[in-house]
């Protein structure tokens, strides 16, 4: 168990530094990327019912959302605390919230997993695209539960099978077979780890949730060009810029190559690139 929590406590800590480093990337790609991920924080901020007044904790918050439209949507009265793991990422939040003029948000820097909050009084839970990441999601989930009032409501969303999911998929295979990488072994924390929608409802049940529903959703990305795709996975994806960094000069540049290939598949008659990607929502009760 001592030799697991030392590999556990080392993972974190790299996920931290993986974050801190894209988190530039992030800003820089935000207006892009929210403008298709803008529905889900909607959707996620509609399924867990937060209504004016409403006290809302948003886990793995990254650059600010669901917490920003749920903020919204609980003012006046109501508030909202997002909690994420990287320093970077919390600062980009904050700084987005400021110039948006929403004020009722607090960020703090806490893993997901352990939430360091004593605050119990939550009328929703949300998590958009983190729950990945956590290792022990049965931890994440109970902690969850346990700051949620009684009929409080959690909304969170997952992604779907690499074959609908493209804005990842992307010229991964021949990423691999370029870098001489072996398949992702099981269990590996990628971003499409919990694309077995059994996994995710069992554990929400196992945690004591009830009324347990879950809906499909399309996200539509767009990009001008398939070297501005290119350039965003090499800005904010973290294990393609740690896989990138540990090239000699000329393979990287087939594997940027490799992928801006790719994204050319998925050029349309504007010149632009686009791809429609399946997220799937869980939403339940305390």
């Amino acid at each position: 168990m001592a030799e697991q929590s030392i590999d556990i406590g080392r993972l974190k800590n790299e996920q931290k530094q993986d974050w801190d480093a894209a988190a530039a990337g992030w800003q820089k790609w935000w207006p892009v990327l929210e403008r298709a991920s803008q529905p889900v924080s909607d959707r996620l901020v509609e399924l867990a019912g937060i209504r004016s007044g409403a006290r809302v904790l948003d886990v793995a918050t990254g650059s600010g959302e669901p917490a920003i439209t749920a903020a919204r949507r609980v003012a006046p009265g109501g508030q909202v605390i997002a909690v994420d793991q990287s320093p970077g990422m919390l600062a980009i939040a904050r700084e987005r919230a400021a110039a948006l003029g929403v004020s009722n948000i607090e960020f703090r820097e806490s893993d997901g997993e352990t939430l360091a909050i004593n605050e119990a009084d939550f009328d929703a839970v949300l998590c958009r695209w983190g729950l990945m990441f956590m290792p022990d999601i049965n931890r994440a989930l109970r902690g969850f539960h346990q700051r949620l009032v009684s009929g409080g409501h959690i909304a969170v969303a997952v992604w779907s099978t690499p074959d609908k999911v493209p804005m990842i998929s992307i010229g991964a295979e021949m990423v691999r077979k370029l870098a001489n990488l072996p398949p992702p072994a099981p269990g590996t924390l990628d971003p499409l780890r919990l694309a077995d929608t059994s996994i995710l409802s069992g554990e929400l049940k196992g945690c004591g949730f009830r009324d347990i529903m879950m809906e499909r959703m399309p996200v539509r990305f767009e990009f001008e060009s398939p070297e501005d795709f290119t350039r965003m996975r090499e800005d904010v994806a973290s294990s393609f810029r740690t896989l990138l960094a540990r090239q000699p000069p000329e393979l990287r540049r087939e594997i940027l190559a490799a992928v801006t290939d790719a994204a050319s598949k998925f050029i349309e008659s504007d010149g632009k690139v686009r791809t429609t990607n399946e997220t799937i929502l869980f939403t339940a009760e305390k």
